[in-house]
């Protein structure tokens, strides 16, 4: 295997990929899996993304259990379902309670149905495969959640073994304190297999954007720091032009070799591998199995190209107007990570301010970038972000003073070790969206969320929240007079959500799935955005041909039923990075 990457020469048994939305881990991920089967070895491939998209890559429908891949002998592949392992994890805990009456076990009921449930769960799935191993494989490789949810993740063993040392009574989202000593331990098996260099590889994958890198910078110092030290990284994407008189493509080329020079001295230390930039979509086998190995590339996938037609869609200056025109309301985008949430978020914010609004532009996201986009101050412009240590903080001392203002010296220590859980941090965010949720009744609120997985998980808490919250009061107070988060979430008048992907297919599908799940929560999406298209920049270099007429296939799939409106922000030359390179996106 001397043609692949030096991290799949003589790799451990475990592999773990992680990085930053948008930067194709999933797709290094399935390429190295492939190429370690074709070389004769029995692999499983292990998806603990919210948002997978595993089965579109793949060709094959996944489900909790290993399934073989049709076409790539000795590989087999399954998604960890957050809300089939939350079910799971359920009925653990409840059979544990065979002695406790009705009442106490529709408590524990009722406090497991929360996100932090799901999170933990999945987690819970994750550890009992790195931990246990999976009998029959040579190597399994994990291909997890964008970078923040994963991290989040990560730090679950520390921040549970604190709490369950200070607090072995009660009970807390996740079951009774006496049922999670299994669960610690197999986290802390966990993550020994995954610091120990002879057992596993974390591969950091990113791409040679300066954004992109200082991400994996922050991640690979962040993973340090909880003991897992064997990293490598793999820079996908690295474009290189041979045709001189082609000044999009050079342009491509300077930036990434410029970022590529500059990179964090915290990478530099890494073992490293480039992977080329490609000119089709890592879609289906035949893909996947060129993206490591060109050679192996058929020839229908780099046909040369003529002329590449440039979609007729409206750009951002047309969307702000419409949005504008409202008066007030919330503005959330939505999407896959890395395909540029916060410059549209960021962009639509100054746009209304430019026309005469106030705007409070906010973020969940744990690896905001919002203050680098923005790069300065705008009258009229409020910025800040949902910080989960502060908002926990925040909970935490506002239910002393409430719940606690009538405990005695020892029911207020109970509660304030109750209050260390990790789970209140998810409580803590969720009131703090649901602040912004409501700050939007008289005034614009721009929200820049998390990467989809994580989103989702807060959609999720939003809803059962409405649910207790309707259950418990709405017979008291009668129909109507409630409005919860969610309500306004479903209220076209209050919330308009953004969808924003790239013209590829992972990402148009990404955004097609949340879409739905959206839907079933009676949120209709008010528009749909495509970045950094290529198309209309006059590129003439073959591969970025390539790469055009594939952006126009996904537009038209776009425009022929999927979204409501479409707009469309063409590739600029330089990152739209600072307020009047934002200021220009929707004049």
């Amino acid at each position: 295997m001397a043609d692949l990457p030096s991290f799949l020469a003589a790799p451990p048994r475990c592999l773990f990929f992680t990085g930053k939305g948008g930067v194709g881990k999933t797709s290094i991920a399935c390429a190295s899996a492939i190429a370690l089967a074709e070389a004769g070895k029995r692999i499983l491939l292990i998806s603990t993304d919210p948002a997978s998209n595993l089965d579109e890559m793949l060709g094959v429908a996944l489900s909790d259990a290993p399934r073989p891949v049709t076409g790539v002998a000795g590989l087999e592949a399954m998604n960890i379902d957050p809300e089939a392992a939350a079910e799971a994890y359920r009925a653990r805990v409840l059979a544990q309670m065979e002695s406790a009456t009705e009442t106490e076990r529709a408590t524990v009921r009722e406090q497991l149905s929360g996100a932090c449930t799901t999170e933990v769960a999945a987690f819970d799935e994750f550890a009992a495969l790195l931990a246990g191993g999976v009998p029959g494989f040579d190597h399994v490789l994990f291909d997890t959640a964008p970078t923040g949810h994963t991290l989040r993740l990560l730090s679950l063993p520390a921040a549970w073994t604190g709490f369950l040392e200070a607090n072995e009574a009660g009970a807390s989202c996740l079951g009774p304190h006496s049922g999670l000593k299994t669960q610690e331990q197999r986290f802390r098996a966990a993550m020994e297999a995954l610091g120990d260099a002879g057992t596993t590889v974390i591969v950091l994958v990113t791409r040679p954007d300066r954004a992109a890198l200082a991400e994996a910078a922050r991640s690979a110092g962040e993973l340090g720091a909880l003991g897992l030290a064997n990293q490598t990284l793999v820079v996908n994407g690295v474009f290189r032009a041979s045709q001189a008189d082609d000044p999009v493509a050079q342009t491509i080329e300077r930036t990434g070799q410029a970022a590529l020079a500059d990179m964090p001295e915290a990478l530099r230390r890494l073992p490293r591998d480039d992977v080329p930039l490609r000119g089709f979509d890592m879609v289906g086998l035949p893909a996947l199995r060129a993206l490591l190995r060109p050679e192996a590339e058929p020839a229908g996938l780099a046909t040369p190209l003529g002329g590449v037609a440039t979609p007729r869609v409206p750009g951002l200056d047309a969307l702000v107007d419409g949005l504008a025109a409202r008066g007030h309301g919330l503005v959330m985008v939505m999407g896959k990570g890395g395909v540029g949430k916060t410059t549209i978020a960021a962009a639509v914010a100054v746009g209304l301010v430019a026309r005469g609004h106030a705007v409070h532009l906010s973020t969940t996201d744990p690896a905001a970038h919002l203050a680098m986009t923005l790069g300065g101050e705008m009258p009229g412009l409020r910025v800040d972000r949902i910080d989960p240590k502060i908002e926990t903080d925040r909970y935490v001392a506002k239910t002393m003073e409430t719940r606690g203002r009538n405990l005695d010296e020892a029911g207020r220590a109970l509660l304030r070790e109750d209050l260390r859980s990790p789970c209140t941090e998810e409580v803590a965010v969720f009131h703090a969206f649901s602040r912004i949720v409501a700050e939007a009744r008289s005034s614009f609120v721009v929200l820049d969320t998390a990467p989809t997985g994580h989103t989702v998980l807060l959609m999720d808490a939003t809803g059962a929240y409405h649910r207790q919250l309707t259950r418990n009061l709405e017979p008291a107070t009668g129909a109507g007079r409630i409005v919860t988060p969610l309500m306004r979430l479903q209220d076209p008048e209050h919330t308009q959500v953004l969808l924003v992907t790239l013209a590829e297919t992972t990402p148009v599908s990404e955004a097609a799935a949340l879409q739905e799940d959206l839907r079933r929560a009676r949120i209709e999406p008010y528009a749909w955005v495509v970045n950094r298209a290529l198309s209309g920049s006059g590129a003439s270099y073959p591969l970025l041909r390539l790469r055009m007429a594939g952006e126009r296939a996904q537009v038209q799939r776009i425009e022929s039923g999927l979204a409501q409106r479409l707009f469309l922000l063409p590739w600029q030359a330089e990152a739209p990075v600072g307020l009047a390179a934002l200021q220009r996106l929707v004049a």
